[in-house]
């Protein structure tokens, strides 16, 4: 098992942490890490996208010439496809792109994803994190005395609200449940900070 020293809000270390072979220790799986990365994106995504056909496109009731006799093609309305100004033929229209991946290889790529922050040795664990108030001076001297100048994913075990208040407005720093801990948020960011109390959360779920 991997030993990580765990650390105090100050910076200053009160120990150490063996942290479970089944989820912190595995073998990164890339390609099942890739396709996870896909996925979440993908759902993501608005889909938002339209265009208008001939049938939404204002104008156009009337024929434009008659049918024969003036030597040009026949039309039938100024808003059919091959006009300026007409419906568009096999626009987007919205759409979800969402799709669901296997629970076991969902549960690999967040294994992979966990296990190369231990790798890369990015990851910090805490003893505890809290404060008085939410003040985002105050987590910005965390984040200093920690040593931290990327991005940095914060996993706590529950909701403590003073503590996303608090960091909130600062750029980089996303702050998280365990049970809300994914793929995406752990690549986008380059340093894990999680309290002792979510990795027993995490390994309790995942191990």
């Amino acid at each position: 098992m991997a030993k990580v020293s765990v650390l105090t809000q100050t910076g200053s270390s009160v120990g150490d942490i063996e942290l479970n072979d089944a989820v912190f220790g595995i073998v990164p799986n890339e390609a099942v890490l890739f396709e996870a990365l896909v996925q979440q994106r993908a759902t993501l995504r608005q889909g938002n996208h339209k265009v208008k056909n001939r049938s939404e496109v204002a104008g156009g009731g009337r024929k434009p010439w008659n049918q024969k006799g003036t030597g040009r093609a026949r039309q039938g309305s100024i808003r059919s496809p091959q006009w300026r100004g007409g419906g568009i033929v096999f626009g987007p229209t919205p759409r979800s792109y969402a799709y669901k991946l296997p629970k076991k290889v969902r549960r690999l790529a967040l294994l992979s994803a966990l296990s190369s922050k231990v790798r890369e040795e990015n990851i910090l664990v805490l003893e505890g994190l809290a404060f008085d108030a939410p003040k985002t001076k105050n987590f910005v001297q965390v984040l200093k005395d920690l040593s931290i100048e990327k991005k940095a994913l914060i996993v706590t075990a529950d909701l403590d609200e003073t503590v996303a208040l608090s960091a909130r407005n600062i750029p980089g720093i996303s702050v998280i449940t365990a049970s809300g801990v994914n793929v995406l948020d752990l690549v986008a960011h380059e340093k894990l900070v999680i309290t002792k109390a979510a990795v027993e959360k995490l390994e309790e779920v995942l191990g």
